[in-house]
């Protein structure tokens, strides 16, 4: 582990040390944890508020913070994002119907540490179109984190999930990224799920950031909607989103948000 404590690169990426490390770990695995619990209320039937209220309770019972609440006026410790819908859908009424896909995603503020996080569920039976967009989404995540490691660079990053995306006649969003974190929600680098090989950033042991990338049916456009919040496909086409938060390492990366129960991918399977 490198000793320059604190230190901040030219592009203004902050340079954690090995006990931050520990810090980052415990916050994605409550996180992550969080996230394993609400697999049982993805159901036909249950509304999106019942789901964030569950995930509401759950922070309290774990005496940690929701990172979400009260950030930029939003009132809620998830977002849930429905079937075209991008990012950033606010719950609430909304009541899920049979083969519904949806992206839920908190973040926690545990001992001043940020984990962050997000996967995809189903409601009921699967599509086969929406199955195959979720694995897609996935594996271009998986080689977005493989491509992580010091001397490599952020655009080898985007270039990894571009790549494979677009070979699956799929689309990735450029409207929103990934961000680093730490002791704050959001800080340098944006992490672009797109990208040329080569380009941007080194990157260096000690770095955290998140990758997120979101994967759309159709075109990559998205708007937002007059709530100032919910992202949707401007096509209409489902979309899917998975997400991890990662520290750099000597040798590559280590995932801070990773399931304890094994249940990142595949959620609706029993």
């Amino acid at each position: 582990m490198n000793d320059l404590r604190g230190r901040v690169t030219k592009d203004g990426i902050r340079i954690y040390d090995e006990a931050d490390f520990a810090g980052m770990r415990t916050a994605g695995q409550v996180a992550a944890g969080i996230l394993d619990a609400v697999i049982p209320l993805v159901r036909p039937g249950a509304t999106t508020a019942e789901i964030d209220a569950f995930i509401t309770a759950e922070i309290q019972r774990l005496g940690v913070t929701s990172a979400t609440i009260g950030y930029k006026g939003y009132q809620h410790a998830s977002c849930i994002s429905v079937n075209h819908v991008v990012c950033h859908g606010i719950p609430g009424a909304k009541v899920l119907a049979d083969g519904d896909i949806l992206n839920i995603d908190v973040t926690v503020i545990v001992e001043g540490w940020y984990g962050d996080t997000s996967r995809m569920y189903v409601a009921g039976a699967l599509p086969r179109k929406a199955e195959r967009l979720i694995e897609v989404t996935h594996e271009g995540l998986m080689r977005g984190i493989a491509a992580v490691k010091p001397g490599n660079t952020f655009g080898d990053i985007g270039f990894a999930i571009q790549s494979y995306v677009e070979a699956a006649r799929m689309s990735v969003v450029r409207d929103f990224c990934g961000h680093g974190l730490g002791r704050v929600f959001h800080a340098p680098p944006n992490v672009l799920h797109y990208g040329r090989a080569g380009s941007g950033p080194v990157l260096e042991e000690g770095m955290f950031f998140t990758i997120e990338p979101m994967v759309n049916l159709g075109r990559p456009e998205t708007k937002v909607l007059a709530d100032d919040w919910t992202a949707v496909t401007r096509d209409k086409s489902l979309s899917a989103q998975y997400e991890h938060s990662i520290g750099v390492t000597a040798e590559g990366c280590e995932i801070f948000t990773l399931s304890p129960a094994g249940r990142f991918f595949r959620t609706w399977e029993q």
